[in-house]
């Protein structure tokens, strides 16, 4: 009963939370609360026991898309701050995605259904060989060791290259700034 109750609350405020981005004019405002958004969805992966989900949407959804959005709005002329685009095709857009998702949502099985197709394909497989093939007694360090190694270093390179794109733009951003400072110190000096 708690899990329905924190699943309704997080969602309810995953709709606040984009009722207020699609009202906003101001563009660090819609930043921000894309921030708060993924975070959000972080939540509701932690509450649905996929931390290492939530782990990977905290850290590149809510923390470096952030910070790249902040930056980029940072580098727009004053006047094109806080002036957006019609919303209307945007609006229109994310209600068909949300009926499409809640169209597939009502055809999964329910969670924790012994008949759903994941435990009828895939753990009888996983559970016979566990401990015959790999030698390693506990099912899920099996799974996450062997099976899901390489989906767990695809999100270590995803979280390395993002990091790395964050700190090419900071460097570029100081390297900029320094040879526009010395540009503006030799034409003073003439």
């Amino acid at each position: 009963m708690n899990f329905l109750l924190i699943n309704f609350f997080l969602i309810s405020l995953l709709l606040v939370t984009t009722f207020f981005i699609f009202k906003t004019t101001s563009l660090i405002s819609v930043v921000a609360l894309t921030g708060a958004f993924t975070l959000l969805c972080s939540a509701i992966y932690v509450n649905l026991d996929a931390v290492d989900v939530a782990f990977t949407e905290a850290a590149v959804g809510s923390g470096i898309s952030t910070i790249l959005m902040v930056m980029a709005a940072a580098k727009l002329p004053e006047g094109k701050k806080n002036k957006l685009i019609n919303l209307f095709p945007s609006i229109i857009l994310a209600v068909s995605i949300s009926l499409i998702l809640i169209i597939i949502i009502a055809n999964l099985p329910l969670l924790g259904d012994p008949n759903a197709p994941i435990h009828l394909h895939v753990v009888p497989e996983y559970l016979k060989e566990s401990k015959d093939f790999f030698h390693i007694p506990n099912v899920v360090t099996n799974i996450l060791a062997s099976y899901r190694g390489f989906d767990t270093l695809g999100e270590t390179i995803v979280i390395f290259t993002a990091g790395l794109g964050v700190i090419a733009l900071l460097t570029s951003n100081t390297l900029n700034r320094k040879t526009n400072f010395k540009k503006n110190n030799k034409k003073n000096e003439r």
